[in-house]
């Protein structure tokens, strides 16, 4: 009797977590067994996860670290993905992005597109050329074997192409890298 008691009790124990997690407890207590992972909007995140690696690294230089810096660039970012103007034409072995620098995502695009353009080339020995033309930016990215990647992954997909972006956000955070 007593071995099913402790029984009974340790699988309630065990339990209680998963209830917890589940539960829709709408009195404004929320259980003290999970606590949120996502730290809030995206920025906030990066830059959320930026600070915890500097306040844990003994060897921070705490003289050289620019958050605003990485906040700035952040911004940039957004205001790329939402706000600029792109007209894509299919070329002969991928795609040419006209994408205007004018408007609210203008200038993020005037400062990312040129510094992406040789890290994608780099990333992926892509043919990725951009030019000034006017109030836009020409950007064409070419590939004898991946035209059907560049064209289905289009301008914010190449954008996004690569393993760099969370070190550039370290080391625009620490002042040891712009671009």
């Amino acid at each position: 009797m007593l071995r099913h008691t402790i029984f009974a009790i340790a699988t309630l124990f065990a339990a209680a977590p998963v209830y917890a997690q589940h539960s829709h407890d709408h009195a404004g207590h929320a259980p003290q067994t999970v606590l949120p992972t996502e730290p809030g909007q995206g920025a906030f995140a990066a830059i959320a996860e930026i600070v915890a690696m500097l306040r844990a690294n003994p060897e921070t230089d705490w003289s050289a670290v620019d958050i605003a810096a990485l906040r700035r660039h952040l911004i940039d970012m957004d205001n790329l993905v939402t706000h600029a103007k792109v007209t894509t034409e299919d070329v002969p072995e991928g795609a040419r992005f006209h994408v205007q620098t004018t408007g609210t995502g203008g200038a993020a695009v005037s400062r990312m597109v040129p510094a992406h353009a040789p890290v994608l080339r780099a990333d992926t020995g892509w043919e990725s050329q951009v030019l000034l033309n006017g109030d836009e930016i020409v950007w064409t990215v070419t590939s004898q074997t991946d035209a059907e990647v560049i064209r289905a992954l289009g301008f914010f997909g190449l954008m996004a192409v690569g393993n760099h972006h969370q070190p550039h956000h370290l080391g625009m955070a620490t002042g040891s890298m712009v671009h």
